[in-house]
């Protein structure tokens, strides 16, 4: 059977599908903003805030509906009678929450200042124009129940707070019929000012961001916009503003910089000069200055970007996760990467150099794509031809096969294969770089080259499914491929062996911890099935404080593994030292770049004596290898 006939391209989400996610999302994200509320204090201020005011707005607009302005042509028949007591009621906790939230608000702002929180003058403004407008519609409330006396006082609890007040101030019924009308003016052009002043403030969340929640792309976390017919393609990345999409551009005014990717960031809190919000933020500036004010006709994004700041950015998808807009700056950072890159030549040396060794050698570390197979020296493995057949194709990746410390993982995994009788191979010299490095460097052309050219060496092969060590192969494989119709059924090797039959427990009882790669956990999603093995195996486990979706980078993705930084802002340092602190003196990845990032802490450290990192293969197979 070929993997064509097993595995058909993926066909498109169709319009009703398309249309059932619109409607989840509108509720899940827009309504009970489930993202917001990952954080408590601002989460809980927040929906205090959007639905206390939704719920006024909808009360003042039953309200509306009663007035002379709109009958005969609609005359609503609610509310009424004990009805109308509970409008009431709903009403005055409304404006209730809208204040609690605001205090909260005005109290995190401006006292408890968290430093990636960005105050700007609309900020206060926002604060004191939705904290009038409740405040209003209490003194209105209060008046109106001053001059009526009406039965159902009680039903407006605040309302009636507020009559007691001025009251005991002395307004009389008299006076407070007098001023009523005033009132009601008064708090209508408060309203009315609010409304007109949403474009022109961070007000403008409320329309861009649902919209960008709505019309986000279908690409999943993890994969990149192709570039259609790179050949004759007049633009490659971005060069200037006009040249992001439209749903790019609105993203930007979506943005509410609440900080949350920035507070999130594995490379701000390591200490570089890089913040996804402000990135965001200064595209969002040139956009205005180019195509509304149009004070910036060139548009040039280079200038947005102080040295290497570009090339921070470790793709490790963790602000996409966090941010309550789906903002995405990773497509952003990777079109000004691709610019530099296939357009200027503007990159950093080191970028250069990796992306030559690729273009010449056809792997990031140069090494002549003949020494592929120099690992397997002295092991007998299963080397598959064009037309034959196997049930596992192992798909090994540059790391293993040219790495030093990576090949023993290669081989670990071929004795763990040998061990549990599986059946499988290796394509040998003819396995390429999955290419993955050079489109994360922007050298997009590269990487379709790369990626066609294993597409077609697949294709010669049968096999029942692709296992690889490596989570960026993976997700290249199972997740971009597709776009070139390589539709493979590819798993990690943790969920692979996860998935055999167990074996006798053992009892090691060694306390390790295990590191979530971001891209076979944030961005596929796999974080069981490693601990499970780990489980099985004896180990006494200990999470770091932050894993699973919540896992901090180690710093090598997004061709950082090849770019050089100042050893007092490395992000796999911040990462070690996370790791000491469960005191551990192990800690276990399932993948070649975490692998290395924390070899190369441990040793710029001096901790050798202290902490060793290993690959989940390498304590499996040593594990299987004690059983037998």
């Amino acid at each position: 059977m070929t993997t064509e006939a097993m595995h058909p391209e993926s066909v498109a989400p169709n319009k009703r599908d398309k249309l059932l996610k619109g409607i989840k999302d509108f509720f899940v994200h827009v309504l009970a903003q489930i993202r917001i509320l990952k954080r408590a204090y601002p989460g809980i201020m927040h929906v205090l805030i959007f639905w206390g005011m939704t719920l006024l707005i909808i009360g003042h607009a039953i309200t509306l509906m009663q007035m002379a302005l709109f009958v005969p042509f609609v005359e609503l028949t609610f509310p009424r009678e004990n009805l109308y007591l509970t409008f009431e009621f709903i009403s005055d906790i409304a404006g209730l929450m809208v204040l609690t939230g605001l205090l909260l608000a005005a109290f995190r702002r401006f006292v408890l200042r968290p430093k990636y929180l960005q105050t700007q003058w609309d900020d206060a403004y926002v604060l004191i124009m939705i904290g009038i407008i409740p405040i209003l519609g209490y003194i209105n409330e209060g008046t109106r129940i001053i001059a009526a006396q009406p039965d159902w006082a009680a039903s407006s609890p605040v309302g009636n707070l507020f009559a007691s007040v001025m009251s005991g101030f002395g307004l009389t019924s008299t006076g407070a019929a007098s001023i009523h009308s005033a009132l009601v003016w008064t708090h209508l052009i408060f309203g009315l000012v609010l409304i007109g002043s949403i474009p022109f403030t961070k007000l403008r969340h409320l329309v861009f961001t649902p919209i960008n929640i709505l019309l986000r792309t279908d690409r999943r976390a993890g994969v990149l916009e192709k570039i259609e017919d790179i050949e004759n393609a007049e633009i490659l990345g971005v060069g200037n503003i006009e040249e992001f999409t439209s749903m790019q551009l609105l993203s930007f005014d979506a943005c509410t910089t609440c900080g949350r990717c920035e507070d999130a960031c594995p490379v701000t809190i390591s200490g570089m000069t890089y913040s996804p919000k402000d990135v965001i933020q200064a595209f969002r500036n040139a956009m205005h200055a180019t195509l509304v004010a149009g004070s910036n006709p060139n548009g040039e994004t280079q200038e947005l970007f102080a040295g290497e700041t570009a090339w921070a950015c470790t793709t490790c998808g963790l602000c996409l996760s966090v941010c309550p807009a789906f903002v995405n700056p990773i497509d952003e950072i990777i079109d000004i990467r691709r610019y530099q890159v296939l357009t200027t030549g503007g990159m950093p040396k080191s970028v250069g150099d990796t992306l030559r060794n690729m273009e010449r050698q056809g792997n990031p570390w140069g090494i002549p794509p003949q020494d592929r197979l120099k690992w397997a020296e002295g092991l007998d493995v299963n080397l598959i031809q064009p037309g034959q057949e196997t049930d596992v194709l192992l798909f090994l990746g540059c790391s293993l096969a040219f790495d030093e410390r990576n090949k023993k993982i290669a081989r670990a995994i071929v004795k763990l294969f040998e061990q549990k009788g599986i059946d499988y191979a290796i394509l040998g010299i003819d396995e390429g770089c999955c290419g993955e490095t050079a489109r994360r460097l922007g050298h997009e052309y590269v990487f379709q080259v790369m990626a066609e050219q294993n597409i077609e060496i697949l294709n010669e092969v049968k096999f029942n499914k692709i296992v690889t060590q490596c989570p960026h192969c993976f997700n290249t494989i199972k997740n971009e491929y597709p776009q070139f119709g390589g539709n493979f059924e590819i798993e990690h090797l943790a969920t692979y062996l996860a998935k055999l039959p167990a074996e006798g427990a053992s009892s090691t009882n060694a306390r390790i911890t295990y590191h979530d790669p971001c891209y076979l956990g944030r961005y596929n999603d796999e974080y069981d099935s490693p601990r499970e093995l780990l489980d099985r195996a004896g180990f006494e486990r200990i999470e770091m404080t932050q894993c699973k979706a919540n896992s901090f980078c180690c710093g090598g993705g997004g061709g950082q593994m090849w770019l050089e930084t100042d050893a007092e802002t490395r992000v796999n340092h911040q990462r070690l030292n996370q790791t000491l602190d469960t005191g551990v003196d192990t800690v276990i990845t399932a993948c070649p770049y975490c692998l290395t990032m924390y070899e190369d802490a441990i040793n710029s450290k001096g901790l050798g004596e202290q902490i060793k990192v290993l690959d989940l293969a390498e304590v499996l197979a040593e594990g299987s290898k004690a059983e037998n």
